[in-house]
């Protein structure tokens, strides 16, 4: 049983990462918080390599990614790897949101298909764990 973050806990009640539908939104909360956080991240050193933005926005990308690899420790799953491939798909998803929402531009239906394969690769990577009750075995 994996224990919530003490700042995300407050708005789970169970503090449980693996208990029902408060534990998989509780999951969901944690993927995205850790995507923004890579986002904001490397937006930051492209601000500053591209766009010719101060060095200290450096700083602040370090920050976020130090939050964004500390958040996803706390993804349900004994395996990194399995871990890091269910966030991917929440990834590209928030990804996506962050292009429209922060630089304006909207995702084309490519970008949309693209989002919604990868979200289904997430989803049959998590199902299928549980489904087989452990981790599997090719």
């Amino acid at each position: 049983m994996r224990q919530l973050p003490a700042f995300l806990a407050r708005f789970f009640p169970d503090h449980n990462l693996s208990a029902g539908l408060a534990g998989e939104l509780a999951s969901l909360a944690l993927y995205v918080l850790a995507a923004l956080a890579e986002i904001a991240g490397c937006s930051a050193f492209w601000a500053w390599r591209r766009t010719g933005a101060s060095a200290w926005w450096l700083a602040g990308g370090l920050i976020c990614l130090v939050l964004f690899a500390w958040l996803l420790t706390f993804a349900p799953s004994d395996q990194a790897g399995r871990a890091f491939a269910a966030y991917g798909g929440i990834y590209i998803v928030t990804a996506l949101l962050w292009l429209w929402l922060a630089e304006g531009t909207r995702p084309t239906w490519w970008d949309l298909a693209g989002a919604g394969l990868a979200l289904l690769g997430a989803v049959v990577i998590l199902l299928g764990t549980r489904a087989t009750g452990g981790p599997g075995r090719f």
